[in-house]
């Protein structure tokens, strides 16, 4: 959380893995870097195959990027949200 005047902001962090289309990385991942919630967008090696890190304000707005966003792009397959805790070290 991030104190502002007093009020406290609440602000959600997000990681999501990915499993999409083999041949597709390139593009999906170029349109998923488009949106503004994609703080970082990684192509990885193993069982997923990118990993999204997503910053929104609240946790309504983490369910329509996955729903409205994400999975609606076609050649993704498959995502597993894991929403950080508590950061302990990072921006």
């Amino acid at each position: 959380m991030h104190v502002l005047s007093g009020d406290y902001e609440m602000v959600v962090f997000a990681y999501i893995l990915v499993t999409m289309k083999s041949g597709s990385e390139k593009e999906v991942l170029k349109r998923v870097s488009s949106f503004d919630e994609a703080i970082e967008v990684d192509l990885v090696y193993g069982e997923y195959d990118a990993i999204v890190k997503v910053r929104v304000e609240e946790l309504s707005q983490l369910d329509k990027f996955l729903t409205e966003k994400l999975r609606a792009l076609p050649d993704i397959f498959l995502t597993t949200t894991m929403i950080v805790a508590k950061k302990y070290k990072g921006t």
